[in-house]
Parts: C-alpha cells; sequence; structure tokens
C-alpha cells in the first residue's frame, strides 16, 4: 500500500471556514448581504490612494510603520503597541499559536465567530464552548470554565453571528477574573459601528493589563475587505511574541496606502456608522411587527441583524425566498443556527425591499 504524508489529527478535525455566498445555487450573481461588507463601498480618499501606492515590484514596508503610527494618533496608542495582520483573522491565529498548544485549553463562547475553533485547532489546543446568554456572551459561564489548562478566552464585541455586545462593565469583570497568564482577546470587528457614548473600553483594558490583546479590521466599515489589513493592540511584550511569527511583508504596499488614507478619512467612517443605525433600527422595527409569525430579530450593535425563525415560515425558507427576489444572505445550520438568518445592512432600499419580502412570505398562503 502507497504511503502519503498525514496530517496532524487536531489539523483533521478542522472544519474549514465558509464564507458568505455572492451566488445563488444556480450560479446566479445575487445582491450580497452575507458578509457584512459596507453597503457604502469604500473612502474616495482611500480609493485614490491606491494609484499611489508604491510599485507592486518592490517590497512593502515589512513594519507598516506610517499606518501604525496613523493608528497610534488616532487612538491614542504607541505605535510599538499595534501589531499588523493580514486582516484581523492573520493576529487571531498567531495569537492562539503564540499561547497555546497541545494539552492546553482556548475558551469562547458558543455562537461566536467560527474562526476561534480553528485557531484553537490549528495550533492543537482543544476548545472549549461556553454556554451562551440568550445568544450572547455570559461571563459567569466564561469564568466557570477557565482551568489550570486555559490559555487563551476569545471574546467577539459586538459578536459575530449573533450582534450581542458586552457592556464595559461585563468585559471589565471578564477580565478580572481570569488568570493572569490566561490572554484574553477582545475581538472588536464591529467597535466603529458602536455608539462612542457605549463603547465597552477594550482598548483601556488592552493599554492597562499585560494579557489583553485587542483586534480590529478594516474589512468592515473602513470596507477595505479586499485588501486584507487587520491590527492588534497590546502590551509591548504581546505585540513583541506575535511579530516575531506573523507573516513577513503580510500587507500590500496598495494595502498600506488605502488603510493610511482610510484612517484620514473618520468623515467616511462616521457616514457610514450613522447609515448603519439608522437602516438597522428602521429594519428591526419592520420585522418586529412580525413577531406574531414567530419572527424575532436578536438586538445588534454590529451592521448586521440575526434574526430567528420559531413559526410556520423557516429560515431555510427565507433564505431561499429572498434569493427569488435578488438577494443572498447568511442561513447558518452549520454553526448551530439552523433556524436564523444573519442579514447586512445594506441601502435603505435594499432593507426595505428585504423586508418587505419577509412581510410578504409570513403573511402568505401559510401565514393566514
Amino acid at each position: 500500500m502507497s504511503k502519503r504524508p498525514e496530517p496532524k489529527p487536531w489539523i483533521s478535525a478542522i472544519h474549514a471556514y465558509v464564507p458568505g455566498k455572492s451566488k445563488g445555487s444556480d450560479g446566479r450573481p445575487l445582491i450580497k448581504l452575507s458578509a457584512n461588507e459596507n453597503p457604502l463601498g469604500t473612502s474616495a480618499a482611500a480609493l485614490a490612494a491606491r494609484s499611489s501606492a508604491a510599485a507592486p515590484s518592490l517590497y512593502p514596508d515589512p513594519d507598516s510603520k506610517d499606518l501604525r503610527e496613523a493608528l497610534g494618533t488616532l487612538h491614542a496608542i504607541a505605535p510599538e503597541r499595534i501589531v499588523m495582520g493580514t486582516g484581523s483573522d492573520e493576529i487571531l491565529h498567531i495569537a492562539a499559536q503564540a499561547y497555546a498548544g497541545p494539552g492546553d485549553e482556548i475558551i469562547y463562547v458558543r455562537y461566536g465567530f467560527s474562526v476561534y475553533d480553528i485557531a484553537a485547532r490549528r495550533c492543537g489546543a482543544t476548545p472549549v464552548v461556553a454556554p451562551d446568554a440568550d445568544y450572547g456572551t455570559d461571563v459567569d459561564a466564561l469564568l466557570l470554565l477557565v482551568s489550570e489548562k486555559t490559555r487563551v478566552v476569545f471574546v467577539a464585541n459586538p459578536n459575530n453571528p449573533t450582534g450581542s455586545f458586552l457592556p464595559g462593565g461585563e468585559l471589565a469583570r471578564l477580565h478580572a477574573g481570569l488568570p493572569e497568564d490566561v490572554l484574553l482577546v477582545i475581538d472588536q470587528a464591529y467597535a466603529e459601528y458602536v455608539a462612542p457614548q457605549d463603547e465597552d473600553g477594550a482598548l483601556a483594558l488592552a493599554a492597562q493589563h499585560g494579557n489583553v490583546l485587542v483586534t480590529r479590521t478594516f474589512s468592515k466599515i473602513y470596507g477595505l475587505a479586499g485588501e486584507r489589513i487587520g491590527w492588534g493592540t497590546g502590551a509591548p511584550h504581546l505585540i513583541d511574541t506575535l511579530n516575531r511569527i506573523r507573516g513577513p511583508f503580510n500587507l500590500s504596499n496598495s494595502a498600506q496606502a488605502m488603510a493610511l488614507a482610510a484612517v484620514g478619512d473618520q468623515g467616511f467612517v462616521e457616514a457610514s456608522r450613522v447609515h448603519n443605525a439608522a437602516e438597522r433600527a428602521r429594519f428591526v422595527e419592520q420585522l418586529n411587527a412580525l413577531s406574531n409569525h414567530g419572527i424575532r430579530p436578536l438586538p445588534s450593535q454590529a451592521n448586521f441583524v440575526l434574526i430567528l425563525f420559531d413559526g410556520h415560515l423557516t429560515a431555510e425558507m427565507v433564505y431561499h425566498g429572498l434569493m427569488n427576489h435578488g438577494y443572498i444572505t447568511r442561513w447558518l445550520p452549520g454553526q448551530g443556527l439552523p433556524d436564523a438568518l444573519r442579514i447586512t445592512i445594506g441601502t435603505r432600499a435594499q432593507m426595505d425591499e428585504i423586508a418587505a419580502a419577509i412581510r410578504a412570505m409570513a403573511q402568505g398562503p401559510l401565514g393566514t
């Protein structure tokens, strides 16, 4: 019998990440509200910067120095406390790799971001899943699972795919309950969508403690998903460790130029936040009017809404029904949410059309 290289058993146990689709089952292009992209697109300043980026024949700045300085100025963080990643995903993975391995445990909440399970298994650690609190993060449930094997705790705030949000006091309580040698990773991919007065204090925790890493991305509100740009901040010893194992030259010339321009255009960020808050509220109001049909939108602080279906109308039916209207959304049976759809907040016209389509399905022959 011929032999072949065999992966480590913990690698074979990984279920590959499944991104949001952009086409129907028949291959037909659809309006994509499945990946939480910015419906306003990308800042004009960032788009203009792409043409002025250094030539692709040249290696990019390996340290993304200018970009780190701009982020440091914006968020009042010393640049040496910032690490750049190929999307925040790279930072999530190398944080797990740096601080956990076979025999260790990594904790995250049920209905958390699916990359956490992959990151844990990729380094040979054992993923431990904490019970949720009505689809949100339960601090007490997380702390009850901490043991001498715990090395990393992942928390997304706001959470993906549920949209739930942990207030600053609860986040601080979670950190206070962790041993000092356990790394708390706070994934803030959607932080810019949270109203400034409601921010969770994660950056302050990272500035004050040696076991907190905060990650952010340019993929969401900045509209640069295709450029793969993320960053993290924490104590100098954390950043030094992550810099040792991150990819060299991990941000391209165009990515650095566009992100730098995007940081300088906070007007676009604010416009995106205002648009999202207004359209999310309108959309949720329309869905709440259908509660007697078993339709329940969960409270969200992100740029999407997770909708639960507990009546004659199922999530699968709505998923396919919206495809017939030209929209692709995110149905999540693979994440333990077969009765839920995650829908990105799009334009006003798109959200009104989707709400009307769901209303028509709910009030159709089966619902009368």
